[in-house]
């Protein structure tokens, strides 16, 4: 197997070799999250053997590792030393990268609870549009001023620059986990959700299907145990599989052949009036929704609701997916790309029809 150095060395020139033929690249390592964003153009470039954990300080709570490494080895290895991920990202393939959960920056039931990806990204390195080897952040939590360029590459879907390697902030497992149900209708899980959040209680899950409310608590056995008296509802048994088909999207709600939207809107926000089938999760600020109605009507509903709305999965990816940004906003982000990736080489197309 080539050494890491020089597949960093070999991934830097792909990258001068596209700039010299004005070649766009198609970035991928496990190709896990390829369904997500619009249809990959370019020419392929492959960062899955720049693979290997860099760094690990167990008593730090930080991890460093190249991108093309699998999220199974990384949570394999934090788990011998009791600690985790603690934005839970999810999978959707075995093949499935630490750079891959960055550059998509999805979290899963913890996310209101503990945090998002963004939130525990301290550093990274990356290849940018000029060829060049750059490093932001580092490996510890502090206060620095100016823009945080490592969380920046969180969500960017590898339009920035190819990722190398990411410094993560990493959690203790808790000693213990319940999770109770509690059938209700809409109206009254969306109540029970709000009610629920702005108590003390040590939540780390929390979703509706529509019938069922799940509620997840983390943390010691008697802390659980007393929370268990006051919240009430029915223990659910083998609770971890739940969790993780949620995360999985391997739920019945999500076998579908139906357009899946992604809803980002404010937990206390009613039920909203489009048709269709709904699963709420984060207490209700991310909810899913199944359904045939047109796509200004969802774009248009979402920025009602002082939110925003993404076609996660669908069967046409050739149009817009993403909710389309106010002027002012998208400005910005053209003048990032150009900062980041002047000629444009990096995924295009992936995330909007053009900057």
């Amino acid at each position: 197997m080539i050494q890491n150095n020089d597949q960093t060395e070999a991934i830097q020139q792909s990258v001068t070799q596209a700039i010299d033929s004005r070649t766009p690249l198609q970035i991928v390592a496990g190709a896990s999250k390829s369904f997500y964003g619009r249809i990959p153009q370019g020419q392929e470039l492959s960062i899955a053997r720049h693979q290997g954990i860099v760094n690990y300080h167990p008593s730090e709570l930080v991890i460093t590792a190249r991108t093309g490494t699998l999220l199974s080895d990384i949570e394999a290895t934090l788990a011998e030393q009791g600690q985790m991920l603690a934005f839970e990202p999810p999978y959707f393939s075995p093949s499935a990268t630490i750079g891959g959960a960055i550059a998509c920056g999805f979290s899963g039931a913890r996310r209101p609870f503990t945090g998002s990806v963004r939130d525990f990204v301290l550093g990274c390195k990356i290849i940018n549009g000029k060829a060049e080897v750059l490093s932001f952040g580092g490996e510890v939590m502090k206060n620095v001023a100016g823009y945080d360029v490592s969380r920046l590459m969180v969500g960017a879907l590898g339009t920035l620059g190819v990722l190398l390697e990411v410094s993560l902030k990493v959690l203790p497992k808790p000693a213990v986990e319940i999770t109770r149900l509690f059938e209700l209708n809409t109206t009254d899980a969306l109540a029970k959700m709000q009610a629920l959040s702005q108590q003390s209680f040590p939540l780390s899950g929390l979703n509706y299907d529509g019938q069922t409310l799940a509620l997840r608590l983390s943390g010691t056995e008697k802390t659980l145990q007393q929370a268990g008296k006051n919240i009430g509802g029915d223990e659910l048994k083998d609770a971890a599989l739940f969790w993780r088909q949620c995360i999985e999207q391997q739920h019945d709600f999500f076998k579908t052949a139906t357009d899946l939207w992604r809803f980002s809107v404010p937990a206390s926000t009613p039920e909203i009036a489009l048709s269709g089938d709904w699963f709420y999760e984060w207490g209700g600020a991310q909810r899913w929704l199944k359904t045939t109605e047109p796509k200004q009507t969802i774009f248009s509903m979402a920025e009602t609701l002082e939110g925003h709305a993404s076609l996660f999965r669908t069967q046409h990816r050739s149009s817009e997916l993403f909710q389309p940004l106010p002027s002012v906003l998208k400005k910005l982000n053209g003048n990032i790309k150009m900062a980041f990736d002047p000629l444009g080489l990096f995924n295009p197309y992936r995330m909007t029809e053009a900057w």
